[in-house]
Formats: structure tokens, C-alpha cells, sequence
């Protein structure tokens, strides 16, 4: 896969609690030069975002993030404000406390219900892999598929652990054949980039892609 491919499937990141807005015209500047699938913002840029670049650019974001414990009904107002702003896609965090406490079922409605309210929009699940068995992986396989989600993703890169090979194929092996996958956390050179593809990922988020592909492109890219 050239580096032009790979870019193509990445979600251009950066999540910091401190990013300026001068790091955030960087990233988008950056996204439509190397025709990244997206930006992943934080909520409260999107709307400068689309003001400032319109439909040049296809911004994503999240919701309940980082942590994943703000109520159904936060989550949903959340996402209906990054919708109103010009969000196209929305990357969600479970509520990590329901899972460890086995209450799956409450998890796929809460997916469900925010899936109903993002529509035709892309809706990824984080499911933080770092804290979960791999009982609780498969259950939110489960769920996330149950439930119609488009992406199940690993990750919020805030946890105390990224994405994994084993967790790639855990989810290859129990998710849905219409659910996607998406790793992120940690993906920090070419070989990360390229196994995950690999593997089968549909999508990458990281800030660090297009400064890892700059040297492969060629030149007029």
C-alpha cells in the first residue's frame, strides 16, 4: 500500500486538552493536502472548522471522551450539537464502568440510541481496550454490531494502552460483516501503519501519519 493509500484511510488527530486553533489549521491544512479520510477534532473547533473550510474538509469528532462515564442523555446532546455544527462523523466512548460491570445490554442501547441520532453520519465505538478482558472485547463486539454501529474502534489514546495486533483480530474474528474497524492509540511509525491496514482496519487515528508519510510521497503529491 503506497503512503498516499494509507493516508487515505487515516483520521488526522489531535485531541490535546491544549490544542490552539493555530494547531488545528495546521492539522486541516495538512488533511487537504494529503487527502486524509478526516480530521478528528475536538467539539468545540467543529464549528470554526466548517466556517473556515466548509465542505473542503470532513470532520469528525468525539463524544463522551475521554473517559466514557457522562450519562446517555449528555452523549446524545453532544452528539446533536457536533451534527448541528458540521460534523459528518462522530467517534463515541462507551461507558467503560457499565461494561466492567457487565451490564452489556445497557451499553448497545446507549449505542443504539446515539447511532439513531447520528442517522446517515459514520458512528465509531470506542471501547478502550486496555481496560477489558477479552470476555468484555467480545462482548462489546456484540454490541457494537447489535446495536448498528458503523465502526468499532480501540482507543481513545488517552487510556494506558493503544491498539493492538490481538485486539485487531479479536475484533476481525466476533464483529459483524457490516461493522469496520478503526485502531488508534499508539500508532507511531510506517510498520504500525502498514500492519494495521493490513490487517484489515479501515481506518487509523493518529496525529503522527502524515509526518510519517511525508518522506514516501512523491513529489506534486
Amino acid at each position: 500500500m503506497t503512503a498516499k493509500e494509507m493516508l487515505g484511510k487515516v483520521d488526522h488527530t489531535q485531541l490535546k486538552a491544549f490544542a490552539t486553533w493555530e494547531d488545528i489549521q495546521k492539522l486541516c491544512d495538512e488533511a487537504i493536502q494529503y487527502h486524509t479520510a478526516s480530521v478528528c477534532v475536538p467539539p468545540c473547533y467543529i464549528k470554526r472548522i466548517h466556517d473556515a473550510y466548509g465542505e473542503k474538509i470532513n470532520i469528525c469528532t468525539v463524544v463522551g471522551f475521554p473517559l466514557g462515564y457522562s450519562v446517555t442523555e449528555a452523549k446524545v446532546a453532544e452528539v446533536r450539537k457536533a451534527l448541528e455544527d458540521g460534523c459528518n462523523e462522530i467517534d463515541m466512548v462507551v461507558n467503560i464502568s457499565d461494561v466492567k460491570n457487565g451490564l452489556f445490554d445497557k451499553v448497545e442501547e446507549e449505542i443504539r440510541t446515539l447511532k439513531k441520532e447520528c442517522g446517515d453520519h459514520i458512528l465509531k465505538v470506542i471501547i478502550e481496550t486496555c481496560y477489558l478482558t477479552e470476555e468484555e472485547k467480545i462482548a462489546m463486539c456484540k454490541a457494537v454490531t447489535d446495536a448498528g454501529a458503523d465502526f468499532i474502534k480501540t482507543s481513545t489514546g488517552f487510556g494506558t494502552g493503544g491498539a493492538t495486533k490481538e485486539d485487531v483480530e479479536l475484533f476481525k474474528k466476533y464483529i459483524g460483516p457490516k461493522v469496520k474497524i478503526k485502531a488508534a492509540g499508539g500508532v507511531s511509525s510506517m510498520e504500525d501503519l502498514e500492519m494495521f491496514l493490513e490487517l484489515g482496519c479501515d481506518r487509523i487515528g493518529t496525529s503522527r501519519a502524515v509526518g510519517l508519510c511525508k518522506g514516501e510521497l512523491t513529489e506534486g503529491y
